[in-house]
């Protein structure tokens, strides 16, 4: 029978690996694309929330859509560092001349 003590060490020696798994970065499959993404699809990006995400639509919907990637450091709590972590993951797809109009 194990000691108390060693229950306990053991108990975080096998959970630990497991709480390691839940903060690897998260990373899409393919590219993002901000003009047609949704909320869930904009939180497979790295550090990106719900709220975040849920932003990132609302600037979408109010401005017509994204020309260029760049154009998400417009959104509110996406600076520069951010937008750099993010830019590998991103895609803007040309939005057609109706909607420029």
């Amino acid at each position: 029978m194990l000691k108390p003590l060693s229950t306990l060490a053991l108990a975080f020696a096998l959970a630990f690996p497991l709480a390691a798994a839940d903060k690897a970065p998260r990373q899409p499959q393919r590219p993002v694309d901000l003009n047609t993404a949704t909320v869930t699809e904009l939180m497979q990006l790295p550090r990106v929330g719900q709220k975040t995400a849920e932003r990132i639509l609302a600037f979408r919907k109010q401005h017509g859509g994204f020309q260029r990637p760049e154009e998400l450091m417009n959104v509110k709590g996406i600076g520069e560092k951010a937008f750099a972590r993010l830019k590998p993951f991103l895609a803007a797809t040309p939005r057609p001349a109706s909607a420029l109009r």
